[in-house]
């Protein structure tokens, strides 16, 4: 048997290496390497999986996040609702940018915003002008009451969508749409373990109103709005490169059969687990489907962190996403509001453990992986 990843990227790429190979000595040949045809035609293609009206590729998921926020010219000292339950990019970019970041709780059963405390947050901060929501390992936080109070109390949307792309929310009315384009600006990351991942660094940032899109255009230029060497506003160098936009292009149309693989893989770890008193395997929402872009597991005994020695012992990787809230971090927890419970995100980073997810696992590395799991519990 094959040593088990936690992401195989060796294995994705040798199905793809010769249309890979083949689009970038195409790239090189043509000598463009910074926007160009390639870029274009793969944000064309994404706008079009992802039914959004504008896509722009930048250098990486922290950065759309920092732009999108840059293009609400907010001002020094405004409020920004985050998950204190998310990678740290999500509030690292709103302390850069000199805002303030609040930290909202999560549901034990999403991982996501937990929306009911959105009303007692209002009522603590008055003046809260954007909110990031994150859709966490692969399923959408609960957007239609976001949406709602986002309404109510004038606060812009922000979807971090770096973990979820491909992954649909479902309104109350039947409706649907990916997750991304929900709020008013979604952004997402290509970096390579991505369900959609390049070979390097990459991101990019949705948005459906053309205002806004040549806000985000301009701010990754260097501030360029109109023309070359007029910088308009503060900008950034942030491009998605023509060599990763031609690897995307190619791994886009793969994208539904990554995400199919997952879910047969999440699906067969559930069947094999669910009858463990000690594990509560991942529970997807009525309200989104799931990209399993990590499969996240809560060990409900107290032995998560044996757990992870026990399965290290036996050569089967696994990760702690996340050990530490953000508002226990070094540099946010004086941020942190303790009139707003965050317990559940305290008892999150006690308990969850994400096994190997992937394309390309084999059924002998997945049945070693169950066999040894229940050894543990059973």
């Amino acid at each position: 048997m094959k040593p088990i990843q936690m992401v195989d990227l060796t294995a994705q790429i040798e199905d793809i290496k010769p249309q890979i190979l083949e689009k970038i000595s195409e790239i090189l040949s043509s000598s463009h390497y910074i926007k160009g045809n390639y870029v274009s035609e793969f944000q064309d293609q994404l706008s079009q999986y992802i039914q959004s009206k504008y896509v722009l590729g930048c250098a990486n998921g922290t950065d759309a996040l920092q732009v999108a926020l840059m293009a609400l010219n907010l001002k020094p000292g405004d409020k920004v609702l985050v998950p204190s339950w998310t990678y740290v990019a999500s509030a690292e970019v709103i302390a850069l940018l000199q805002l303030k970041p609040v930290f909202i709780d999560v549901c034990m059963k999403s991982f996501n915003l937990d929306v009911s405390q959105l009303d007692l947050i209002s009522e603590i901060h008055r003046d809260i002008k954007a909110a990031i929501p994150v859709h966490l390992y692969g399923q959408s936080a609960d957007m239609e009451p976001i949406l709602a109070w986002a309404k109510e109390h004038h606060v812009a949307i922000i979807e971090d969508n770096a973990q979820a792309i491909g992954a649909k929310y479902r309104f109350s009315n039947g409706s649907e749409k990916f997750c991304g384009t929900i709020g008013d600006l979604g952004t997402t990351s290509f970096f390579p373990s991505k369900n959609l991942g390049t070979y390097g660094d990459g991101g990019a940032i949705f948005c459906n109103k053309a205002d806004l899109f040549q806000q985000i255009s301009g701010i990754c230029d260097h501030g360029q709005l109109s023309q070359k060497y007029i910088h308009d506003i503060v900008g950034v160098n942030s491009r998605l490169d023509a060599i990763h936009a031609g690897i995307l292009t190619i791994k886009l149309t793969h994208l539904d059969e990554y995400i199919a693989s997952r879910r047969n893989l999440a699906s067969f770890y559930t069947n094999a687990l669910n009858d463990i008193d000690a594990i509560l395997t991942p529970q997807t929402m009525d309200y989104s489907s799931h990209v399993y872009h990590q499969y996240t597991l809560k060990i409900l005994d107290g032995r998560r962190d044996e757990f992870q020695k026990f399965l290290l012992s036996h050569q089967i990787p696994s990760m702690i996403y996340y050990p530490k809230p953000l508002h226990q971090q070094p540099a946010y927890h004086t941020e942190y509001d303790d009139r707003i419970s965050l317990a559940n995100s305290e008892q999150l980073s006690q308990e969850v453990i994400s096994l190997p997810m992937h394309t390309h696992m084999s059924d002998d590395q997945r049945n070693f992986i169950i066999e040894k799991i229940r050894k543990f519990f059973v």
